[in-house]
C-alpha cells in the first residue's frame, strides 16, 4: 500500500484545500450577486440589455487583465500572501458597490473592474499551493474539490440575493457578501502556512509525502515558460478551458434574466432556478474526480482519463444547450439546464488538473494564462449574449453559438490533448 494510501484522515493539506474553497465559495458569491440583482438594478435605472451586458461583462476586464501577473506574483511571493490580498481586495469593491451603482454606470463598471481585478489571483495562488500542498494521487480530488466553490458559491449567491433583493432591496447582498470576505482573511492569515515545511501542525508522514512528491523538482533542469506556450498540449488545455468557460459564464450572468423574461418567474423564484444546476455541477464533478483518481490509480492512462471527462464535458452540454431551444415549460427548462450545468461540472478532472499533470513548476503562471483567454468570454460571451437579445429577443441563438463553441473545444482537446509530463 502506498504511503498516500495510509494517510487517511484529517490532514494540513485538507485545511489548506478547505480555505482555497471557501476562497473560491466567496469569490463567486460576490461575483453573481449582480446577475441577480441587475435584475432589480435595470428596472430601478431604466437600463436596456446592452446596458446590463455593459455592466456585467466589466467585470472580466479587470479579472483578465490582472491574471497573469498575479500569477507572476503567486510564484515569487508565495500563494498565501498574495490569496490574503486578494479576498480583502475584492471584499472591498462588492461593499462599494451599490454606492458606486447610485453615482453612474462609469463608476459602477469601474468598481466591477475592481472586483475583478481582486480574484484574478484566487486560481493562480491555489494551483501555486496545490503545487506544495496536493500529492500526485490527490490532484483530481483536490482541483475539484476547489473549483466545487464555483457551483456552492453561485447556489448561496443566487439563492441569498434573490431573497435578500426581494425582502430588504437588491444593495444588501453586497454588504452581506463583502463582510464574509474580510473574514475568511483574518482566518487565513492566523491559520494557514505558504509552505508545508514551516507548518509546525504538519504530522511527519504527511510532510514526508508532501517532500517527496517534489523531489525530483529541485535537481531537473527548469524548461523556459515561453517554450511551453509552443506546446500543442498546452493551447489544447487553452482552448477547452476557453470553450467550456464561455458556457460556464453564459449561465452564471445570464441563468436568472432566461428564467425571469423569458420563463416569467419572480425575482425570488429566478433566483431559486438559477442556483439549482449548480447543485448538479457540484455533484457531477466531484463523483468524476473521484473516478477519475482511481482510474488512474488503477492504470488507467491520465491522458485517456482527461479526454473522457472533456468529451463527457462539452459534448453533453452542448447536446442539452440545443434542446433547450424550444422549451416554454420552466420546470422541463430547469430540467434541461441542470443537465448542461452537470456536465459541464465533468470537466472540472479534464482540463484543470491536466496543468499540474503537464507542467506542475510552471502551474501558476501557465494557469493564469489560461485563465486570462478563459475569460474572454466573460467579455465577449457576456456582451454578446445582450447584444443578441437585443437583436432577437430571444435565447436561440446565444445557445446555438455556445454549443458549437463547446463541439469545437471537445475535438481540439481530443486531438492535441496529452498528461505526459512537459516541463522536466
Amino acid at each position: 500500500m502506498s504511503e498516500a494510501a495510509t494517510l487517511r484522515g484529517w490532514g494540513r493539506r485538507h485545511a489548506v484545500l478547505a480555505m482555497c474553497f471557501l476562497a473560491m465559495f466567496i469569490a463567486y458569491t460576490d461575483r453573481v450577486n449582480i446577475s441577480v440583482a441587475s435584475v432589480a438594478m435595470r428596472e430601478q435605472f431604466g437600463w436596456t440589455q446592452t446596458v446590463k451586458g455593459l455592466v456585467l461583462s466589466s467585470f472580466f476586464v479587470g479579472y483578465m487583465l490582472f491574471m497573469v501577473p498575479s500569477g507572476w506574483l503567486a510564484t515569487r511571493y508565495g500563494g498565501k500572501r498574495v490569496l490574503a490580498i486578494s479576498v480583502a481586495w475584492w471584499s472591498a469593491f462588492t461593499v462599494l458597490t451599490p454606492w458606486a451603482a447610485s453615482l453612474s454606470i462609469g463608476a459602477l463598471v469601474a468598481a466591477r473592474i475592481g472586483l475583478g481585478v481582486g480574484e484574478a489571483a484566487v486560481t493562480p495562488a491555489t494551483f501555486e499551493l496545490f503545487r506544495r500542498w496536493v500529492p500526485e494521487t490527490e490532484r483530481s480530488r483536490a482541483v475539484t474539490r476547489f473549483l466545487s466553490g464555483i457551483p456552492l458559491g453561485q447556489i448561496v449567491g443566487f439563492m441569498f440575493t434573490g431573497w435578500l433583493t426581494s425582502r430588504f432591496g437588491w444593495p444588501i447582498s453586497f454588504y452581506v457578501f463583502g463582510a464574509i470576505g474580510f473574514i475568511w482573511t483574518a482566518i487565513w492569515l492566523a491559520q494557514i502556512n505558504n509552505d508545508p515545511a514551516r507548518d509546525r501542525r504538519v504530522t511527519a508522514p504527511e510532510l514526508h509525502l508532501l517532500q517527496e512528491r517534489k523531489g525530483d523538482e529541485s535537481e531537473a533542469p527548469r524548461i523556459p515558460l515561453r517554450t511551453l506556450l509552443t506546446k500543442p498540449p498546452v493551447w489544447a488545455i487553452f482552448i477547452s478551458h476557453f470553450c467550456s468557460n464561455w458556457g460556464l459564464y453564459l449561465l452564471i450572468a445570464w441563468l436568472p434574466s432566461y428564467f425571469r423574461d423569458a420563463m416569467g418567474l419572480s425575482f425570488a423564484s429566478a433566483g431559486v432556478y438559477s442556483a439549482a444546476p449548480w447543485l448538479a455541477a457540484f455533484v457531477t464533478g466531484n463523483l468524476a474526480a473521484m473516478l477519475a483518481d482511481r482510474a488512474i490509480a488503477r492504470g488507467m492512462p491520465a491522458h485517456f482519463v482527461r479526454k473522457l471527462a472533456m468529451g463527457v464535458a462539452l459534448l453533453g452540454f452542448a447536446t442539452f444547450l440545443l434542446l433547450l431551444r424550444d422549451v416554454n415549460s420552466p420546470t422541463m427548462a430547469l430540467t434541461l439546464v441542470c443537465a448542461a450545468t452537470g456536465a459541464l461540472g465533468v470537466s472540472w478532472s479534464g482540463f484543470a488538473p491536466n496543468m499540474l499533470d503537464i507542467a506542475p513548476r510552471h502551474c501558476a503562471v501557465l494557469i493564469a494564462v489560461s485563465n486570462t483567454l478563459a475569460t474572454i468570454p466573460g467579455v465577449a460571451g457576456v456582451a454578446v449574449t445582450g447584444w443578441l437579445l437585443d437583436r432577437t429577443g430571444s435565447y436561440s441563438a446565444t445557445f446555438v453559438l455556445t454549443a458549437g463553441i463547446a463541439i469545437t473545444g471537445a475535438l481540439v482537446y481530443f486531438i492535441f490533448g496529452s498528461a505526459r509530463r512537459i516541463d522536466a
